[in-house]
Parts: structure tokens; C-alpha cells; sequence
């Protein structure tokens, strides 16, 4: 994925008040495509539309589902603390754990 020189994550901030949100996103990636940012800074990869994200909390309990868009892009609103995200798509299945914290929004890139 190559983008205008923006760094590939989740959807844009704009009109998010982080001071008051906590925020975990990303997008993911297809196929074994480098997670290595090229020379550019950009990591590589196909974005995978419609696959689902889980967010599970620090128990393993569900709490959220969404699917990625055409950019491969998802977002959740969650409490500060730890969580896991479990990504699902064809052919592919990835746990991720992640620390979220009000005012600092987790911006991921995961390859499936």
C-alpha cells in the first residue's frame, strides 16, 4: 500500500478529541507483504477490505466487532488499558495485543 506520503493506519483523526478518547485503529495488510516500511517510510502491502476485527478485553471477553473498510482501515473507541484485537479474513486468522491510552491513539499496521 503506498499512499501520498502519509504513513498507512487508521482512518484520519480529524474532528476526534483525543483528550477526551481513547482510540485504537489500524489497517491490515495482505499476503506476507513486508511489514518493513520501504525507503520511503511506507510499509507495503494489499489493504484487505472486509475483514473483521474483534476487540477483546483484558479478560479475553468479547466487547466489539467491526469490519476493515476498502482501505483495510478499523477503529474502536475503548477504555484505557489492555486489549486484544483478533483479526479474521480469508485464509487468515491474527491475535495482536495492544495498551491504550486516553489522549495517545494506537495507530497500527498489521500483515496478515
Amino acid at each position: 500500500m503506498r499512499t501520498c506520503g502519509a504513513t498507512p493506519g487508521g482512518p484520519s483523526l480529524a474532528g476526534v478529541d483525543l483528550s477526551k478518547q481513547t482510540v485504537i485503529q489500524g489497517v491490515i495488510l495482505r499476503d506476507g507483504e513486508s511489514t518493513q516500511a520501504d525507503a520511503t517510510g511506507v510499509p507495503n502491502g494489499s489493504p484487505v477490505e472486509r475483514a473483521h476485527v474483534r476487540l477483546l478485553d483484558s479478560s479475553g471477553e468479547f466487547t466489539a466487532e467491526v469490519p476493515t473498510n476498502k482501505g483495510g482501515q478499523f477503529r474502536f473507541f475503548a477504555a484505557p488499558g489492555s486489549w486484544t484485537l483478533v483479526i479474521q479474513a480469508h485464509g487468515a486468522r491474527v491475535e495482536q495485543k495492544v495498551s491504550a491510552t486516553q489522549g495517545t491513539p494506537v495507530d497500527l499496521v498489521i500483515t496478515l
